[in-house]
């Protein structure tokens, strides 16, 4: 009699309605392939791709009810109904009171950042994300980093990782002043780290600091509804909240919000700026026009604003966003159980490969994470991305490469596309490359962006 299984299956909270073909290639074509994008998998093209692990943003399936939201567009260039059903939406889930859409959540960065930052003020953030970083900086601002020091070590298995550093935060403000911080910048299931979520607790304490010295903090809300399914899971007394009242409980700690809606909000183009201080709201307003478009739709057409009003509820529904996570946690958990290095505890939106200990012979500027997933395409049509030295960018002053504390691979699981075979190749393909990885070779660049170096930079394999 075969064994019983010791702790049920689950499936996911869905079933298929649409396909699309995907289709596996030769390694010689996929040798060519990746030669020609100069070695970044953001150059390949997607024909030439097998499973898409590149980014969760805007890749997300959309669920029937946000195609039939579709169909409703009012696509009046003024006053459209969707953006109402948008605003009515999120002022449910997050309690925000003014909404300012965009097409997606980096013009929401650019417009807060022009708003609020001068020349030579200092926003202290729960580690950099690149357009973030990027908008702050054209703005006149410094990052500064205050998130804990767990955050960048890999294998430490603090539960939560993307919290504040209290003493690091109130240092940066008796260093400065306050007047020289316009908010700090406070992400949940903060990607850079891995996916890694912000307590509740620390939240509170972060809003009691900045309180005490009049500074705002602005949320990156991109995947608020995944951070709070790890605090529902992990935070004692949190089990018996709903992910709706966790969210709220999260924007309601803060003062405004960036949003990409093509991550939790599950569709392929969207995004809106919230806040609570109605002066600010009115100058966003009059900002969004010179760059977006209209105040009532920001960028989206009617039927985007729509389907991110009906993927913002779908996002906060526990099958959903159990079913979500619990994917990237089979896909992860499979990798450890072959002692290939990841880091933990597993994140949200995707399982992040530790180049450096995956690759120990190559040196950082060198480009271990790069030429890993270039590696990994290779062997199996996979794409990932690198999340390390190249993404870091070079330091304003001295013109070097960063060296990040973390040089990673991600491989980022896109909302109800894949299935857990799909995981299973994945895993697979990437233990063949584990097995196989001092034949992996450093890269050097043929072409350096100025800005955002990751999304355009050319490589080729290091001497």
């Amino acid at each position: 009699m075969a064994e019983r299984p010791k702790k049920k299956s689950w499936a996911e909270p869905f079933k298929i309605k649409m396909v699309e073909p995907i289709k596996m290639t030769t390694r010689d074509h996929r040798q060519e392939c990746i030669k020609e994008a100069g070695y970044n998998t953001f150059l390949l093209k997607s024909k030439d791709v097998y499973i898409d692990l590149l980014t969760d943003s805007g890749t997300s399936a959309m669920s029937d009810n946000q195609w039939a939201g579709m169909m409703l567009g009012d696509e009046a260039y003024a006053g459209s109904e969707n953006f109402y059903h948008l605003e009515e939406a999120i002022r449910k889930h997050y309690g925000y009171k003014w909404i300012v859409p965009t097409h997606q959540g980096r013009a929401a960065e650019h417009i807060i950042s022009q708003l609020m930052i001068k020349k030579g003020d200092y926003i202290p953030g729960n580690m950099y994300f690149t357009t973030t970083r990027l908008h702050q900086e054209l703005a006149g601002g410094n990052f500064v980093d205050v998130i804990i020091d767990e955050a960048h070590d890999p294998t430490n298995e603090h539960p939560f990782k993307a919290n504040i550093d209290l003493q690091k935060l109130e240092d940066l403000i008796k260093k400065v002043g306050a007047n020289k911080i316009p908010y700090a910048a406070i992400a949940t299931a903060v990607n850079m780290a891995g996916g890694q979520p912000l307590s509740l607790e620390n939240l509170r304490q972060v809003r009691s600091l900045t309180q005490k010295y009049g500074i705002p903090i602005i949320h990156d809300a991109t995947r608020v509804a995944e951070n709070a399914y790890l605090i529902k899971e992990r935070e004692p007394g949190c089990q018996d909240k709903t992910i709706s009242q966790i969210v709220h409980e999260i924007c309601d700690l803060t003062d405004g919000c960036t949003m990409s809606a093509k991550k939790d909000c599950l569709v392929n183009i969207g995004g809106f700026l919230a806040v609570n201080d109605e002066e600010l709201y009115k100058k966003a307003q009059n900002m969004v026009v010179i760059y977006e478009g209209l105040h009532t739709y920001g960028g989206m057409a009617g039927r985007d604003m729509e389907a991110v009003a009906r993927g913002l509820a779908e996002s906060v529904d526990f099958e959903h966003i159990k079913a979500r996570v619990g994917q990237v946690k089979y896909l992860g958990e499979k990798l450890l159980g072959w002692d290939i290095p990841i880091i933990i505890p597993i994140g949200t939106h995707g399982v992040f490969l530790d180049a450096k200990r995956f690759l120990p012979h190559i040196d950082q500027d060198n480009f271990p994470a790069q030429a890993l997933a270039a590696e990994i395409y290779v062997e199996s049509g996979v794409r990932s991305m690198e999340r390390g030295n190249v993404s870091a960018g070079r330091d304003a002053k001295t013109g070097k490469n960063r060296r990040p504390n973390l040089e990673l691979v991600r491989l980022t699981i896109p909302r109800r596309v894949y299935t857990q075979a799909h995981m299973d190749v994945t895993a697979e393909a990437v233990l063949e490359v584990f097995d196989n990885r001092k034949r992996v070779k450093g890269l050097r660049f043929t072409y350096e962006p100025e800005y955002l170096r990751f999304f355009q930079a050319r490589f080729e394999p290091a001497s």
